[in-house]
């Protein structure tokens, strides 16, 4: 034992256990999670609870996948197990981040069927470089198509990949149906709970270490905001305790401690925040009052400040232009439409979220918003949309770096999973993309898997496309794998648009009339300006149309009656699919009630001009 350790002796607290439940979007953290607390008694026979209870954000139920890290306990044999659900998307990498700094192990899901994909990728690699200790589960072994022994295999393949250490590569490995809320010790082993798991976490995950030489110090890895109680700092307690009534700093980027007045001190139990009088260390605490407060910093006491490392992520890969909404429309739906309301959204956006960064510039009515992901900004919109704002966003742009005179770009890696009559158009259309194939599986099950490397430009606006190439049954799927020299050139779109020349309501006859000029994005009624884009053109030029056109009447009368006018169903516009057709000087116009694309310049001789 060296003279360090003597001096610092470290200990861990038994009683507590932290682990991060990591996998891919859809294989099963949030359903895993329900069982646990329905198997850990926290709640009482018969009590009505919904599915996906985690699933707190709208968003979140409606898309069924997990957007943001959230925290919970549950206590077996008398040990608390905190539990923080991950999101499993690449874009939101920056919660996996603030979630790894709080455990110190993780349950890695993988579906028997599928394997590991991208984002479990993305997500142990993070995990193994925070050393933390492993349990694998692969799930939903009831599958029909479940083949739990050679998803096995790929598992410690990607482990050997991504340069695990001996230790790491020694995970015992759990086979589960989280729906049904069983996990075994093997294949066709007797149990039918979740008790093997729980004796897994608390056998292999070790309890939180801390040091009785260091004072109290928790890091900040979460914020929230209550009604009654305002800002709120979650975080792991590293080391000492803390009271309510402790005298407290905070310690910032600029590394200068600031007095804190903490109203409240609570701890997890189950789904709530309950009231403590004292959190031992390596226990996730909230703290409540603490206004001036940001994910990184230090929270300790007033007479022996001493900072922790702060939370580093991965930097941004993609921008977006956020503006106020500017068309003759404006103002009629929305709550929040002035700049400086979206700014200040903006602004409180980037301390809940370290994966998004904003960027000012001369302009006062727009604002540079950076971030990981289009997906990752899609959720932004719509959130802020559900909130009652009104704003113009336009397409999003790769973030390129420039390096010893030689622009590189942002690569993915992609994983593409489609029926093998597909193959030939996937490839063709990234090829033309600049992806190149790296690797191609045909499990002889008639689907085959194909990875390439792609730049992340490719991908915007392709993800719609792929999915009427493959006719809905493709799966795609991708992850930030470094910058490389650019590619060059291609065409991201090969259609153009049917743009309104005028202001109105669109009229039944027009639309008719119009479609075989391309698809229509918009319904008889709707309201159109100049400039507003109303549908995609057959051919890759704009031109001007008149969506206000009515039927002009004479006094001659035919033999039979007039043909009665019967438009194509219109499918709705989603808000990702606006922001993947949208070219560089297009615009989406997002308010609570309706999505509709424009052009940046509405007036059509301007446009001319500009060319």
């Amino acid at each position: 034992m060296d003279e360090s350790t003597l001096m610092n002796p470290i200990n861990r607290n038994e009683n507590i256990r932290n682990i991060a439940i990591i996998a891919h979007v859809d294989h099963g953290k949030t359903t895993l999670v329900d069982a646990m607390f329905r198997q850990s008694g926290l709640f009482r026979e018969g009590q009505s609870v919904n599915d996906r209870i985690m699933d707190s954000m709208d968003l979140e139920r409606e898309r069924g996948i997990t957007i943001a890290a959230k925290n919970c306990s549950v206590v077996w044999n008398g040990i608390k197990i905190n539990i923080i659900d991950t999101p499993g998307h690449a874009d939101f990498g920056g919660e996996v981040e603030r979630a790894l700094s709080m455990a110190d192990g993780a349950l890695l899901l993988v579906d028997a069927s599928e394997g590991p994909l991208p984002q479990t990728r993305f997500v142990l690699k993070k995990t193994l470089e925070a050393k933390l200790s492993v349990i694998v589960v692969i799930n939903k072994i009831d599958r029909q198509d479940a083949r739990p022994q050679a998803v096995l295999n790929e598992i410690y393949d990607l482990f050997i990949d991504l340069d695990a250490e001996d230790d790491q590569l020694d995970f015992p490995v759990l086979y589960a149906v989280g729906r049904s809320g069983v996990a075994k010790r093997s294949l066709d082993g007797p149990e039918e709970d979740l008790q093997s798991l729980f004796e897994t976490v608390v056998k292999t995950i070790p309890g939180p270490a801390h040091s009785l030489a260091e004072p109290f110090q928790m890091l900040v890895s979460d914020l929230s905001y209550s009604d009654y109680l305002g800002r709120l700092a979650i975080g792991r307690v590293f080391h000492g305790s803390v009271r309510s009534n402790d005298q407290l700093v905070c310690i910032g980027e600029n590394g200068r401690p600031m007095p804190l007045k903490v109203t409240r001190l609570q701890s997890y139990v189950g789904l709530v925040l309950e009231e403590a009088d004292q959190v031992a260390p390596g226990d996730i605490v909230v703290l409540s009052g603490i206004d001036q407060v940001k994910i990184g910093d230090t929270i300790c006491h007033r007479d022996a400040p001493k900072a922790l490392k702060r939370l580093s992520v991965d930097e941004p890969t993609v921008a977006m232009r956020f503006s106020i909404n500017d068309s003759p429309l404006n103002g009629r739906e929305g709550k929040w439409v002035q700049s400086s309301k979206i700014r200040e959204r903006l602004v409180r956006e980037t301390r809940l979220n370290v994966g998004i960064k904003l960027e000012e510039n001369g302009d006062k009515e727009s604002f540079v918003v950076k971030g990981r992901g289009e997906f990752q900004m899609a959720i932004l919109i719509e959130t802020m949309r559900r909130e009652g704002f009104e704003l113009c966003v336009g397409r999003p742009e790769v973030i390129l770096k420039k390096e010893n005179d030689q622009v590189l770009e942002p690569i993915e890696q992609l994983m593409v999973d489609c029926d093998e009559n597909f193959l030939g158009m996937v490839t063709e259309k990234l090829a033309m993309r600049k992806a190149r194939m790296t690797n191609l599986v045909n499990h002889g099950t008639g689907r085959v898997r194909i990875q390439f490397s792609a730049p992340a430009r490719a991908l915007i606006g392709y993800r719609d496309e792929f999915l009427t190439d493959t006719k809905g049954t493709g799966i795609m799927n991708s992850i930030f794998a470094g910058y490389e020299p650019y590619r060059g050139d291609f065409p991201t779109r090969r259609t153009g648009s049917l743009v309104s020349d005028r202001q109105g309501s669109a009229v039944p006859y027009a639309l008719f009339n119009l479609e075989p000029r391309g698809q229509m994005f918009i319904e008889a009624g709707a309201s159109v300006y100049e400039g507003m884009i109303v549908g995609e053109h057959n051919r890759d030029n704009d031109i001007d149309v008149n969506p206000c056109k009515e039927k002009k009447l004479t006094n001659m009368r035919a033999s039979g009656k007039d043909d009665a006018v019967v438009c194509t169903p219109v499918r709705p516009m989603t808000l990702e699919r606006a922001i993947h057709f949208i070219r560089e000087d297009e615009r989406v116009e997002v308010t609570p009630k309706s999505i509709r694309l424009r052009k940046a310049v509405l007036n059509a001789q301007q446009r001319r001009k500009n060319r």
